[in-house]
C-alpha cells in the first residue's frame, strides 16, 4: 500500500513538474515575442530619422559638387580669355580714343540722361584692332579687362551757371544680357565758380571687366553744357589690358 503511495506522489510531482515546465516555455515565448515586437516598434521608429540623416549628408555632398563644376567653369572660361588676350601683343590689343564733337541736339535722347556723340576718325581720335564705334557706343570685340576712361568739360555763360547748381557725368554699360543699363563710373560736381563764364571738368577712369559685345557710351545732365571746342577738353576711350 505504501508502495502505491509511492508511486502515486511521483506520478503528481513530475505531472506539477512537467505542467511548470509548459508554463515556463510559454513564459519565455511571450518574452520572445514582446522583445522581437520592442525590436521592430524602434526599428519603425528609427528608420525617419536614419533616412533624414542619409539625406541631410548627400545634401552638402550635392551642393559641394555643384559648387566645384560652377567653379571650373568660370576658371576654364577665364583661361581661354585669357589665353587670347595674352597672345596679343600689345600693338594687336583692341583700343580706341574718341574725341568731342559738335552735338545733334535733335535725335531723341529717351528716359536716360542724354549720349554724347564722338568724333572716331579725325584728329585725335582712333579705333583699332575691331574695337568699334557704333551708335555713339564703343562695342567690346574681345573679352578682358579694360581700361575704360572719360572726360567731360562742361562750360556756360553766368546766366546758364545761375540756373545750373551741378553737372553729372556716367560712364554706362549697355548688354543683351540685362534689360537695363550697367553704371560702371558716375561723377557729379557742385558749380561753384564765378565770373563771367564757367567751367568744369569731370574725368572718369577705372579697370573694367567686359565682355564680347559689350557697349559702353557716356550719359551727361545737360548735352548743352558740353565744351565741344577743343578735342583735348572732352574725351572718351578704353584699351585692353
Amino acid at each position: 500500500m505504501d508502495r502505491v503511495s509511492e508511486i502515486t506522489l511521483e506520478e503528481e510531482a513530475l505531472g506539477i513538474s512537467q505542467a511548470s515546465r509548459m508554463h515556463l516555455r510559454k513564459d519565455l515565448r511571450r518574452i520572445r515575442c514582446a522583445v522581437l515586437l520592442c525590436l521592430l516598434s524602434m526599428l519603425l521608429l528609427m528608420m525617419p530619422t536614419v533616412y533624414l540623416l542619409v539625406g541631410n549628408l548627400r545634401a552638402p555632398s550635392s551642393c559641394t559638387s555643384q559648387v566645384t563644376e560652377e567653379r571650373g567653369s568660370r576658371f576654364l572660361k577665364q583661361r581661354a580669355v585669357d589665353t587670347v588676350t595674352d597672345t596679343l601683343s600689345s600693338t594687336e590689343k583692341p583700343r580706341a580714343h574718341l574725341t568731342v564733337k559738335k552735338q545733334d541736339l535733335t535725335k531723341p535722347m529717351g528716359s536716360h540722361l542724354p549720349i554724347l556723340q564722338w568724333e572716331d576718325k579725325r584728329g585725335l581720335a582712333f579705333t583699332k584692332n575691331n574695337l568699334s564705334y557704333s551708335s555713339n557706343a564703343l562695342v567690346i570685340p574681345v573679352s578682358g579687362d579694360y581700361y575704360v576712361y572719360a572726360q567731360v568739360t562742361f562750360r556756360g555763360p553766368i546766366e546758364t551757371y545761375s540756373k545750373t547748381n551741378s553737372v553729372t557725368e556716367i560712364i554706362t554699360k549697355v548688354t543683351d544680357s540685362y534689360p537695363e543699363p550697367t553704371q560702371l563710373l558716375t561723377s557729379t560736381k557742385t558749380l561753384s565758380e564765378k565770373g563771367n563764364s564757367w567751367f568744369q571738368p569731370i574725368y572718369l577712369g577705372a579697370v573694367v571687366s567686359l565682355e564680347v559685345g559689350d557697349k559702353l557710351v557716356v550719359n551727361v545732365s545737360d548735352i548743352k553744357l558740353v565744351d565741344y571746342t577743343k578735342e583735348h577738353k572732352t574725351f572718351f576711350g578704353a584699351f585692353l589690358l
